[in-house]
């Protein structure tokens, strides 16, 4: 009995820690099991960039002291390394200047490929930023001689954020421009250099995130100049006496001179605006953290930028909840095309409502403005560029195209994003998300407007849990690339192994994935063809699978176990995914009862004579009305009946008990109690609530801020009323 008390008291424990958790992805798997290839040496560390070269087969990596050049079919074979290290005498002026021995060194941290191939390369080069070039030639990697100041294209710490692009041969950057790191600026280099204009109503505390350029005049019907975006956050100026930290989107336009006489050697195009990404609670913000634009290639203005965001709760929240929006390119173009905000003088901003006939800079210079004489930024107005010297913000708010999240996630923060565009059997295409996390977790998740967002899977790509640095994806190979300080790992985003039935393989709906009548297995369905493979992403019906290939029984399963009358036991259910599961008793859906207790990870039974029988967990998902139900494991239950002589024996079972469950409410409430004061954070599964379906309530939530991604909440005071996006 005694053992049996110690079984219930495991069980209750798990119950405790497994109500915390909201809804997961649909599979987790760990490090072990992640089919990946991993490069790491015991000298390689500081990792500060990352480069795909797709025509020429390379992945660059850019570290501290080096970089190293591996294949990108197998990162596992270093091609070259090429050693750039600071002097002696360098680093020793670095330390005088009262800088840490660790950061004294030159780490890599921009690599962009020019148009004739070479590929720019700048080091913090012991707080004295220096750039360079790199050629491959017949296959070798070689570094050039010559060298040029590098200030104003990196940051001079290492550990500081920024941003930059390359256009052509053009180079942008956000970042510090000064050795004391006070001092920052979005900067195009080159010939005709321009930078922000030094006042607080243009950056105010800026942390630069990323830079994006969309080629608008492609398609633009009056050849509307190309722009480039900021993403950033900083201190709002909307309130001077709230120092709350936004996030920002910010534009240029590409062939943007600078001004004549005003604004000379500035940005006269240069306009921002707030980007909302709606969850948490009242008072907090959401803070942008990575960006991937996925560029239509029939219509720019279709494009998507997909975004990251934590919250930035106040300072007596305990909560970590992360996000992903979604922002149409054309939904940007028309909040830059609205009002502007304009400083009163008591500090406040609000609504400009003066006039102003200029359309630039509120759409980039086009075929109407050369029309009329204005073909350059030089040849706009003095009294128009002074205009846009003193109001740089929108009143709009950047508004994501579905009002709200994607998804969101609680527990492990999102940090990086990548997006892929896979095309499916049936010609339709489908955005499939990559978001990594500060776990070293990646997960793979898919939006669509019938149902929602949903996790297809996790994947564990960092044994010991630090956050993921950078996301690479090669959409050609189908390879993913994902780095950490230390290490590089590799794997393949068509990996369908893990899917071992038909059934499971076209539940889970992955459009990577098809069941191949062939082989009998799933497989990477990019090449093949309706009639060699199934696969079905609408609502996963399994009625197409082979009678030979749906789930596998469980019949090799079934477990003998022998229990004891009023005696409870654990029946443990452990599934190969994070479904709910189900139990039945001799064919007959079991419901929870004085004698039955259902948890996430088993039954906890406390058998009559009339409990004797065959008891089958299930797995249960729903797709689309539909549900589909996976037989794990299978028990054949005996009764047995204690003989138990005189009452001492009766006395002592029953004293036993009571201790016993004595013992375990003790516990339970010592669980709780810890739980109240510390929230949890599983760094093996994070879990996520999809924002475009209901979800059941829920008794216990991991975070007691959180509120979903339709609770209202405090968004800057400038903000009259939000704009409604279209989706």
């Amino acid at each position: 009995m005694m053992k049996s008390q110690v079984a219930l008291l495991y069980v209750l424990i798990i119950m405790s820690k497994g109500s915390a958790q909201s809804m997961k992805p649909r599979r987790s798997v760990f490090f072990s099991d992640v089919n990946l290839k991993l490069f790491k040496e015991p000298d390689f560390d500081g990792l500060s960039s990352v480069l795909v070269r797709e025509d020429i087969g390379q992945l660059f990596i850019g570290a501290r002291g080096k970089i190293i050049t591996l294949s990108l079919d197998d990162i596992t074979k270093k091609t070259k390394e090429i050693n750039w290290i600071v002097t002696s005498k360098e680093k020793a002026l670095c330390q005088m200047k009262g800088k840490s021995i660790e950061v004294c060194d030159n780490y890599i941290t921009l690599m962009h490929t020019l148009n004739d191939g070479r590929i720019l390369v700048c080091g913090t080069k012991a707080f004295d930023p220096t750039c360079t070039h790199l050629m491959f030639e017949e296959g070798n990697v070689t570094m050039e001689d010559s060298f040029e100041n590098g200030r104003g294209k990196v940051p001079f710490d290492p550990n500081e954020n920024f941003a930059s692009l390359v256009n052509g041969n053009t180079l942008y950057t956000a970042g510090t421009i000064n050795f004391l790191g006070t001092v920052k600026s979005f900067q195009r280099h080159g010939r005709n250099s321009l930078m922000t204009e030094q006042i607080w109503s243009w950056l105010k505390g800026p942390n630069m995130i990323s830079m994006k350029f969309a080629e608008i005049s492609k398609h633009s019907y009056n050849n509307e100049d190309d722009s480039v975006f900021l993403f950033l956050t900083e201190i709002g100026i909307e309130n001077q006496r709230n120092h709350l930290r936004l996030s920002r989107v910010a534009r240029v336009c590409k062939s943007d001179m600078g001004g004549l006489r005003t604004l000379q050697r500035k940005w006269t195009s240069f306009l921002k605006a707030y980007l909302d990404c709606p969850f948490g609670d009242e008072g907090s913000t959401s803070l942008v953290q990575d960006v991937f634009f996925l560029q239509d290639e029939k219509n720019v203005s279709d494009s998507i930028f997909y975004a990251t965001f934590t919250l930035s709760p106040k300072p007596s929240s305990t909560c970590s909840q992360s996000a992903v929006c979604a922002y149409k390119l054309s939904d940007i173009q028309q909040v830059f095309r609205g009002n502007f905000m304009t400083e009163t003088d008591s500090g406040p901003w609000v609504r400009f409502t003066g006039s102003y006939t200029s359309p630039y800079p509120r759409t980039c210079i086009n075929d109407e403005m050369r029309a009329k004489g204005v073909r350059t930024s030089r040849d706009v107005l003095d009294s128009d560029l002074m205009f846009v010297k003193n109001h740089p913000l929108m009143e709009q708010v950047v508004t994501p195209i579905t009002g709200k999240p994607l998804l969101v996630g609680s527990a492990a923060q999102f940090s990086r994003i990548v997006v892929d565009k896979v095309t499916s059997l049936d010609g339709q295409q489908h955005n499939v998300m990559f978001i990594s996390n500060n776990s070293g977790w990646v997960q793979k998740a898919v939006w669509s407007g019938d149902d929602g967002g949903r996790i297809i899977e996790e994947l564990q790509l960092s044994q010991d849990p630090q956050p993921i640095h950078f996301l690479q994806l090669s959409s050609r190979s189908g390879q993913l690339y994902s780095t950490t300080r230390t290490a590089v790992v590799q794997l393949s985003v068509r990996d369908c192994s893990r899917y071992r039935s038909c059934a499971d393989c076209l539940i889970a709906r992955d459009p990577y994935c098809g069941w191949d009548r062939l082989t009998g297995l799933c497989a990477a369905a990019a090449g093949a063809s309706n009639l060699s493979m199934i696969q079905n992403l609408i609502d996963g019906d399994v009625g197409t699978c082979p009678s030979s290939h749906s789930f596998p029984t469980v019949s090799k399963q079934i477990t003998d176990i022998q229990l004891t009358l009023d005696v409870a036991q654990f029946l443990p259910c452990t599934p190969d995914t994070n479904l709910p599961i189900s139990w039945s008793f001799s064919g007959s859906i079991l419901k929870p009862s004085p004698r039955h207790t259902l948890l996430s990870q088993g039954l906890v039974l406390t058998p009559s004579l009339t409990d004797q029988g065959l008891y089958t967990c299930e797995t249960v998902e729903v797709v689309k009305g539909r549900k589909h139900r996976k037989a794990v494991i299978q028990y054949h239950v005996k009764i047995s009946k204690e003989e138990i002589v005189g009452g001492v024996n009766w006395f002592q079972a029953i004293v036993i008990y009571i201790l016993a469950s004595v013992c375990v409410l003790c516990v339970m409430l010592i669980i709780y109690m810890y739980w109240k004061q510390k929230p949890q954070n599983h760094v093996g599964s994070t879990s996520v609530s999809y924002a475009g379906t209901e979800q059941p309530a829920q008794k216990t939530v991991l975070c007691n801020c959180f509120s979903g991604p339709d609770t209202k909440k405090t968004t800057p005071t400038r903000v009259e009323e939000k704009a409604k996006s279209t989706i």
